[in-house]
């Protein structure tokens, strides 16, 4: 019974044996004429992540903190200027993102004001070189949680920014003070009666 069995499995495994035989064949064949191993073969597959470390980051859900190229003091513009946040995140009750605000929003308003602060002299930079400014994405998720939320239901609904961005009226520069988990999103999803399912946010 047992070399039946082997006999079996020997074959049902032979194409994979033959197969990895020949990869490495080929391999030191390429080696042994004295040139580099065939890297196609990246083309076709390689890993998620960049690094062993980003990997092990991305799997327990670890973001690094942003470093804005200008310092941006949410504070002052929405208690002295008086801007909601939609002023500048205009598509946040049209659209998925709540877009972030390209050079011409910010140089509308910076053209005559502040003009030698040192932070609005970084603005002008940019505007004369005809760029946007880098913004670095506060809030989001890793690729691997395969979520997808959309802003404009969630803001029709009547859901005020702060519900999942924290106070950043009393910020200065934006920082997660709140994590987006499974359990956050869904709890909340729960008590405003709206639906769980999966596929309401993963797809």
């Amino acid at each position: 019974m047992r070399r039946r069995l082997g006999k079996s499995l020997s074959w049902r495994y032979a194409p994979v044996s033959l197969l990895l035989a020949a990869a490495v064949w080929s391999g030191g064949q390429s080696l042994l004429k004295g040139q580099a191993a065939p890297t196609d073969a990246t083309k076709i597959f390689s890993p998620a992540h960049s690094s062993i470390s980003e990997a092990v980051l991305h799997f327990f859900g670890h973001r690094p903190a942003t470093l804005q190229p200008i310092a941006f003091v949410h504070k002052v513009h929405v208690d002295e200027v008086e801007l909601s946040c939609k002023d500048c995140h205009v598509s946040a009750e049209r659209g998925v993102q709540a877009s972030i605000p390209d050079i011409r929003t910010c140089w509308n308003c910076h053209e005559m004001t502040l003009t030698e602060h040192a932070e609005i002299k970084k603005i002008k930079a940019y505007h004369d070189k005809g760029l946007d400014i880098p913004w670095q994405r506060v809030w989001g998720w890793n690729d691997e949680a395969h979520v997808r939320f959309n802003h404009a239901p969630h803001v029709r609904q009547g859901i005020e920014c702060a519900t999942c961005h924290g106070d950043v009226s009393q910020m200065a520069v934006a920082t997660r003070t709140m994590e987006h988990t499974m359990g956050f999103c869904v709890g909340c999803h729960r008590e405003k009666n709206a639906s769980d399912d999966c596929v309401t946010c993963h797809y």
